[in-house]
């Protein structure tokens, strides 16, 4: 399994509309956590113009397959996303375990 990051980058009034979209992006988020594919997700703060959602899987399919249904991105409050694989190395959890 790899580690893979999806980046979000909302839109200008991502928080006024968020609400309408809210419940059905989590319930999405929290079933891609119960089949073991999304690992940690949520918005950046300071300001509130994107999100992280870190995945475990075995390709980049996953998370751009999360993308691509996602309300939020649907329905315009992401503009713009991106999935980079991410090379972990460290920590109980790393992919790719490199030891000292």
């Amino acid at each position: 399994m790899k580690h893979f990051l999806l980046f979000y980058k909302t839109s200008p009034d991502y928080l006024e509309r968020r609400a309408a979209f809210r419940q059905v992006h989590l319930e999405k988020a929290w079933a891609a956590s119960a089949r073991g594919e999304l690992v940690l997700g949520g918005a950046l703060t300071d300001p509130v113009d994107g999100a992280v959602l870190l995945f475990r899987a075995e390709s980049r399919e996953v998370p751009e397959t999360f993308a691509k249904t996602d309300p939020y991105v649907l329905n315009g409050l992401v503009v713009s996303w991106e999935v980079r694989e991410w090379t972990t190395v460290a920590g109980e959890t790393a992919a790719t375990p490199v030891k000292p």
